[in-house]
């Protein structure tokens, strides 16, 4: 028994071993996609910064990429944590498990160096190869792709046949399912066609039905394991939703993809179907954290973890307005017309990413330091907890400062550049140039400074929460976790 406070792998699991280095990377990461993000939005306002070495192209790859790397190292760590809890036996091959992980880590160093040091090539094949593929999202060179897919697959390996030997519970069901697809999916960002809309097609299966579709699934599992362990929420409950998240998310999925197809020709009535249906996805996961509370309130709606409680709820809450509501006023084929490559759709984006998914895989972090820690308590009155309270405030309050500068501006943009102009370049050279742009933007970097300044804390908080604790954790009355 490790001591109350005290840091000791001792205590952890195979799998929760392997999930600590998994979220140490992915911490860091998320510390790179903050710094590549504040240097891109310091260039929109001041474009000779760093002009000739470290070009706004760059830094903007390097944002987005890191944020797509440091969240799937999230995930697969909040899965390593939950897999020998949920199947009830040792993670199976957790050693072919941790060599991917220092590859996965190691190539990830490589493709930042080279785009960092090498940044671009000629257009030719062994660009493509070794530099980038200049796809937007999934820029990295074709041996990182064919890398992530081998990565994937062994994760997928070691969690099916965990759950194959353990228990095989409905959130085991449904995670292996969804891995299935996570490795899958990815591999249509890697086919080839000279035709561009054929191209744009494969390439939004990646951006939707990887990122939109399979994470929506995976965040939809952690969340019902993450109710049940920081709540005692009853199993079926959790579950119940989890299903009806599946049927919609597969169910719909596919045809709210729609929405993204105005641009490449395809036939008129995908517009409208994939604009409604794009807007269902999230609903699930709120009435699952809306059930859990009010079930959880015959014992007072007390949980076992407070920071990793509040940061699932504000998941819930987070995905129905970033990735619904955002997603969906500015989706429908009408109003895309004018807003599709404005900061409108920035704002979108930024929203629907930090809140449908850095919060589960922050929620995570904290689930993951409690045991870590000695299963130290972390419900009210917790030592320190002005740190995890202000980093979750100066996030989300940077967050959305970003998101409504990022609103106005494309707002403006909508409006002159297209609406007025017809997109024509001195109509996206007026639309620049307009004070509520350059306003926007300003009060764009206003919000991420907030938002550096809660990651900050976050990130001293994940260094000492529990440490000067000595409560052990509270536990959750049994009759709470029954069926």
């Amino acid at each position: 028994m490790a001591a109350i406070g005290i840091s000791n792998s001792a205590t952890l699991n195979g799998g929760q071993k392997l999930a600590m280095k998994y979220f140490t990377v992915a911490i860091a990461l998320f510390g790179a996609q903050v710094l590549f993000g504040m240097l891109a939005g310091l260039q929109y306002l001041y474009p000779d910064f760093l002009f000739g070495i470290l070009d706004f192209s760059v830094n903007r790859m390097l944002h987005t990429n890191a944020m797509v790397v440091w969240l799937l190292f999230g995930f697969i760590g909040s899965v390593y944590w939950m897999l020998e809890d949920e199947s009830g036996v040792p993670v199976v091959g957790i050693g072919l498990g941790n060599l991917i992980f220092w590859i996965f880590t190691l190539a990830v160093v490589v493709v930042v160096l080279v785009y960092l040091l090498v940044q671009i090539g000629p257009g030719e094949l062994k660009s493509i190869w070794l530099i980038g593929e200049g796809r937007e999202y999934i820029e990295a060179p074709r041996w990182a792709d064919i890398g992530i897919v081998v990565s994937v697959l062994v994760f997928f390996y070691n969690v099916a046949a965990t759950f194959m030997k353990g228990k095989f519970t409905n959130i085991a069901g449904v995670l292996v399912m969804d891995l299935v697809a996570l490795a899958g999916l990815y591999l249509a960002g890697m086919y080839y066609t000279p035709n561009i809309s054929m191209d744009q097609h494969w390439w939004w299966w990646v951006i939707h039905l990887w990122v939109e579709a399979t994470w929506e699934v995976l965040v939809g599992c952690l969340m019902a394991y993450g109710l049940i362990k920081t709540m005692g929420v009853r199993r079926k409950i959790v579950e119940t939703w989890l299903y009806i998240e599946v049927a919609l998310m597969f169910g719909s999925g596919i045809l709210g993809l729609g929405h993204h197809y105005f641009w490449i020709g395809t036939p008129e009535y995908w517009f409208t179907i994939g604009g409604f249906f794009s807007a269902l996805e999230p609903i699930p996961l709120v009435a699952m954290v809306v059930h859990a509370v009010f079930d959880a309130g015959h014992h007072k709606l007390k949980s076992t973890n407070n920071p990793a409680l509040a940061w699932i709820i504000a998941q819930a809450f987070g995905n129905f307005f970033g990735a619904g509501v955002w997603g969906f006023m500015h989706t429908l084929p009408q109003i895309n017309l004018y807003t599709h490559g404005t900061q409108w759709t920035a704002s979108h984006g930024h929203l629907a990413f930090f809140g449908a998914y850095a919060t589960m895989v922050i929620a995570f972090l904290y689930i993951a330091l409690q045991k870590w820690r000695g299963n130290v308590y972390m419900g009210g009155n917790l030592v320190g907890a002005w740190k995890w309270k202000w980093a979750i405030f100066l996030l989300h309050a940077g967050m959305i400062t970003m998101v409504m500068a990022m609103l106005i501006s494309g707002y403006e943009q909508s409006q002159i550049e297209r609406a007025i102009e017809g997109s024509t370049w001195m109509g996206y050279f007026a639309a620049q140039a307009h004070p509520w742009f350059t306003q926007g933007m300003t009060w764009r970097m206003v919000g991420g400074w907030m938002f550096t300044a809660g990651f900050v804390l976050l990130a001293w908080d994940l260094l000492t929460i529990g440490k000067r604790e000595t409560r052990p954790a509270y536990v959750v009355p049994a009759e709470t976790v029954s069926a």
